[in-house]
């Protein structure tokens, strides 16, 4: 079994469309959660993940300020794409239906860990196998003798804003690639700008973009 995991989407359609016209013969695709807000595309991303046959939908932190209309940290930036995104985000009873957790052979799939920011260099005890995102970081380490995986974000990377990150998983040998892909992010950044976002959160990813090259 082929399976596809992605997270952290953020309303990047674009990003979203990217990876799903490069892989196409998986049987399963999991997302770990946070397909919503930042991006424009928070409806569209959502229905696009909808639209998949043989799909798993988990929930992130993002689906929970949206569904409760609540964020917990009003001075972070996040807090100004939240208060932009939700008023024109109408797809309540899809998120609302995203599973917490998830199992499949030998992994567990979930949004993150007590939720904690976990990095490469986090110090954890682990006693599963484990899908988490969250972070925005991809990395695969052993941990107790078991597996932590972060595909990273498909629409907001963190450490380089245009990269796409996603993972392909085959549960049976366990075997993982973590994958990436590049893209032009200034089509998000114009997007932004069409539609009036505030300035805090234009030069968030056009700063960014400007550390990257």
């Amino acid at each position: 079994m082929k399976v596809l995991v992605i997270s952290d989407v953020h309303g990047n359609l674009p990003a979203l469309e990217i990876v799903l016209k490069k892989e196409r013969d998986w049987d399963l695709c999991i997302s770990l959660g946070d397909v919503v807000n930042y991006g424009p595309w928070s409806n569209e991303c959502v229905d696009l993940l909808e639209s998949l046959n043989n799909k798993v939908l988990l929930k992130g932190n993002h689906e929970t300020y949206f569904l409760t209309k609540e964020y917990e940290n009003k001075k972070a930036v996040s807090y100004d794409f939240f208060k932009f995104c939700l008023p024109t985000f109408n797809r309540f009873k899809e998120i609302a239906a995203y599973h917490e957790s998830y199992k499949l052979e030998s992994f567990n799939f979930i949004h993150t860990l007590n939720n904690d920011y976990i990095f490469p260099d986090t110090e954890l005890r682990l006693n599963h196998n484990t899908f988490l995102g969250h972070s925005h970081r991809a990395f695969n380490r052993v941990i107790d003798g078991f597996m932590l995986v972060n595909p990273g974000s498909v629409g907001q990377n963190r450490a380089f804003i245009n990269e796409i990150n996603y993972a392909i998983l085959w549960p049976e040998t366990k075997q993982v690639e973590l994958k990436s892909i590049s893209y032009d992010v200034d089509q998000i950044i114009q997007k932004f700008k069409e539609l009036n976002y505030p300035e805090k959160c234009i030069s968030y990813y056009a700063d960014k973009k400007r550390s990257n090259e």
